[in-house]
């Protein structure tokens, strides 16, 4: 394994046990060369997963783009890396247990609003903004009179 820190080959494994969900197994290596530590995860490869977009495209699932949305509806709000992780991660469970391999993304995009909604409502409204594409302050209103009725 290649060290990220000053890319010798020279790593070691120095702890290895379960992740939290027990889909993927954590692995502390600590390079030879540097002394740095740091994780990886080893996983099941499956077979790829295809996301059907809206204009009926089709395209490889691919985990960093709802990790990049998260992270930017999240983005100074309370919301811990450990518990986007553990969305996405609930996320993929559900999606990767399909019989087909191939998801639209608007299932996607609807399993991460049901989860921002549960955890903050501020990153929930900026993710349906541009997942929604709101066009206008009437649209937006619209998405926070749904939040406000939740709540009385």
């Amino acid at each position: 394994m290649k060290c990220p820190f000053c890319g010798k080959e020279d790593t070691r494994v120095i702890d290895s046990r379960p992740a939290e969900d027990g889909s993927a197994i954590r692995r502390r290596r600590q390079c030879d060369s540097c002394d740095k530590r740091f994780t990886t995860y080893e996983k099941i490869e499956t077979i790829p997963m295809i996301v059907i977009k809206k204009d009926n495209s089709r395209e490889q699932y691919d985990r960093d783009k709802i990790l990049k949305g998260m992270v930017k509806s999240c983005h100074k709000r309370p919301v811990s890396m450990e518990t986007i992780n553990k969305m996405i991660d609930e996320i993929e469970a559900e999606i990767f247990g399909f019989d087909t391999k191939e998801v639209p993304s608007t299932v996607i995009g609807e399993r991460i609003m049901e989860k921002l909604q549960k955890i903050d409502q501020v990153a929930y409204v900026r993710f349906a903004s541009v997942y929604r594409e709101f066009q206008d302050v009437d649209t937006f209103m619209a998405e926070l009179q749904k939040i406000i009725k939740k709540h009385e």
